[in-house]
């Protein structure tokens, strides 16, 4: 044993002798307790004196004597020898008799976790504040205690040849669509690489377009989130060694959404979307709109707030594009800086920057106040969608190159030409601006405007599921079954888009979509 793993450091043996007979443990040091293995398996096989008391028992009857011999709760496999290897380095606790070829394995993984808090990336005012933490059976009873109900499965699988990932596959029978469940399960059963160390590995091999600039699953660290998309008829994937959870199919509509929007009423709901949703439309045309205004199209600016630009930017050396250019890089580099440092070390670099360094600049003649102000309000709005963050500052240089090439032209012509191909985008099957294009009436109740929890009675159409029907009001009768159970390629259409086709990347024919 010792050879095979190399003679490593942390590989323990411990011999035993068992009613006469000599016996050994392997384990790894640090993954399994030993407390309980002293207390609950060696002790108990120590002092046996009905264990191996009959010569060329088989391997069940002694897993049953071992079984009625401990202190132990869960079951004892018999393994074969390289089986027993790979659990041996997962943690488990191998008991090896002299004479057997098997392994008799028993789990007792125990190895140090951070406890369950709110995580930093998704806090909220109101509502649960748990968070996911880095250990895969924790994360499954967190979702677990609020699916109370055996529909709940997760499917468990091993990922990378040296890491040996526990993958898990979670979703809800009866709700969720069975093509969906198969084609992630297919692609994870797929992945052949040396190890997964994190959630952020199997995204990229679950992306329908790895090189997209755009990504089409989603990710949350909260386990409430992710059980109300569950809800929803998706798919979540959780990865042992990662507090994020990946969720599929997923709509650019996810990441204007909060989980304090459904804690907090309709209309401020409302209100905070449409406001994230401004935030990052001035992230990505504010700069542009400057130069493009500034360089090309200054006769549209009233005159007073055109003298005052032209006071301003009088003694700069640089053309308008350059100087937004600079300033945008040396944003983004300060952001860089600050996500790297040290907490303590973050307001100083806050000040040092932002401050001394910005207020430096326009003093020296080098960029001018305007374009600082217009790079700061950009740069602000930017957070308001923190998932889309790296896509909004690449977008924003994007349509910046665009806008001092063509002006206000070319941001019109390229804003086009980027909500066409996001209109061609689909994730699972689902269209990737739904529900506004295609429009899908029923799922508009929970786009940009929300209406209330009461009022949201079916599942959204724009997800692939197998039971539309999500809440019956007090006068409804219950649904005969047409309307739950239709799948989603044979729901109807409520009219102006009728058949209307929507191509499911893991499919080659086309689907029709729901309504």
């Amino acid at each position: 044993m010792t050879e095979i793993f190399h003679s490593t450091g942390d590989l323990l043996t411990r011999e035993i002798t068992a009613n006469g007979k000599a016996c050994a443990l392997f384990y790894i040091d640090g993954l399994s307790d030993k407390m309980l293995l002293e207390q609950d398996v060696i002790a108990p096989v120590s002092n046996s004196k009905t264990l191996f008391a009959t010569d060329g028992a088989s391997d069940e009857e002694v897993r049953k004597e071992l079984l009625d011999a401990l202190f132990f709760c869960q079951d004892v496999p018999v393994l074969t020898f390289d089986e027993g290897i790979t659990k041996i380095a997962e943690g488990d606790v191998a008991f090896f008799v002299d004479g057997r070829e098997n392994f008799f394995m028993f789990s007792l993984r125990r190895f140090e976790k951070r406890s369950v808090a709110e995580p930093p990336t998704a806090t909220v005012l109101k509502g649960p504040r748990e968070g996911f933490i880095e250990e895969i059976k924790t994360n499954t009873a967190l979702i677990r205690r609020r699916l109370k109900t055996p529909d709940l499965v997760f499917e468990n699988m091993c990922v990378g040849r040296y890491s040996s990932t526990p993958v898990s596959v979670v979703y809800i029978d009866g709700v969720a669509e069975k093509r969906t469940v198969d084609a992630v399960k297919r692609k994870l059963e797929g992945i052949d690489t040396d190890g997964v160390i994190d959630s952020s590995y199997i995204a990229s091999f679950l992306e329908p377009s790895p090189f997209s600039l755009f990504k089409r699953i989603g990710n949350s660290e909260k386990p409430d989130v992710v059980a109300a998309k569950l809800l929803e008829g998706r798919v979540g994937v959780i990865v042992d060694g990662s507090p994020i959870a990946l969720t599929l199919p997923f709509v650019l509509l996810e990441d204007l959404q909060d989980s304090y929007d459904y804690y907090s009423g309709d209309w401020k709901a409302t209100f905070a979307r449409f406001f994230r949703l401004m935030g990052a439309l001035l992230t990505v045309l504010l700069p542009a709109a400057y130069v493009a205004l500034q360089s090309a199209h200054y006769h549209l600016l009233p005159l007073k707030f055109l003298m005052t630009i032209v006071g301003a930017t009088a003694a700069i050396p640089f053309p308008p594009a350059v100087e937004m250019l600079v300033v945008l890089l040396l944003f983004e580099i300060l952001n860089e800086a600050s996500v790297r440092m040290p907490r303590y070390l973050g307001v100083s670099l806050s000040i040092v920057g932002a401050i001394v360094l910005g207020d430096t600049a326009v003093k020296a003649g080098l960029i001018s106040s305007p374009a600082v102000l217009v790079t700061a309000l950009s740069s602000i709005g930017v957070f308001c969608v923190p998932d889309q963050v790296g896509t909004l500052s690449i977008l924003r240089l994007l349509f910046l190159c665009v806008s001092a090439v063509l002006g206000l032209f070319g941001i019109i012509v390229f804003g086009l030409c980027l909500v066409a191909y996001l209109a061609c985008l689909c994730s699972f099957g689902s269209p990737y601006l739904a529900p506004y294009a295609p429009r899908i009436s029923p799922d508009l109740k929970d786009g940009v405007f929300v209406a209330p929890v009461s009022r949201m009675t079916t599942r959204p159409y724009s997800v692939p599921n197998i039971n539309r029907t999500r809440l019956r009001l007090g006068d409804e009768s219950p649904s005969d079954g047409t309307d739950s159970a239709q799948p989603t390629e044979s729901a109807q259409n409520d009219g102006s888009e009728k058949g209307r086709a929507i191509r499911d990347p893991n499919d080659s024919a086309p689907r029709k979509e729901t309504r």
